[in-house]
């Protein structure tokens, strides 16, 4: 079982991604394209704004709106480190 797990995972992380899934990570990775949003019951609605359509999705809802900037502070380091990884594996260590 530990067998087929790796073997799965393995295979689907070396798999580059395409280029509307690049053109997406590219877009949630910058701040600009998010917002927050105060609702009725006072919690705070962090959205992203949806480029081909120009409509805003909402992705999470925090109590503060610290905690709503630090959701989407979270998710745009998220994404620019699955964008660095699609530049390959970098050294961090030689020998000589």
């Amino acid at each position: 079982m530990t067998y087929l797990y790796y073997k799965t995972s393995t295979a689907t992380y070396n798999q580059k991604p395409n280029e509307k899934e690049l053109k997406q990570w590219k877009h949630l990775a910058n701040k600009a394209n998010w917002r927050i949003t105060q609702l009725p019951n006072g919690f705070f609605q962090t959205e992203c704004l949806n480029p081909d359509s120009e409509d805003w999705h909402d992705v999470t809802r925090r109590e503060t709106i610290e905690g709503a900037e630090a959701a989407i502070d979270g998710s745009i380091d998220h994404f620019s480190k699955k964008l660095e990884a699609t530049k390959g594996p970098k050294v961090v260590k030689t020998f000589k």
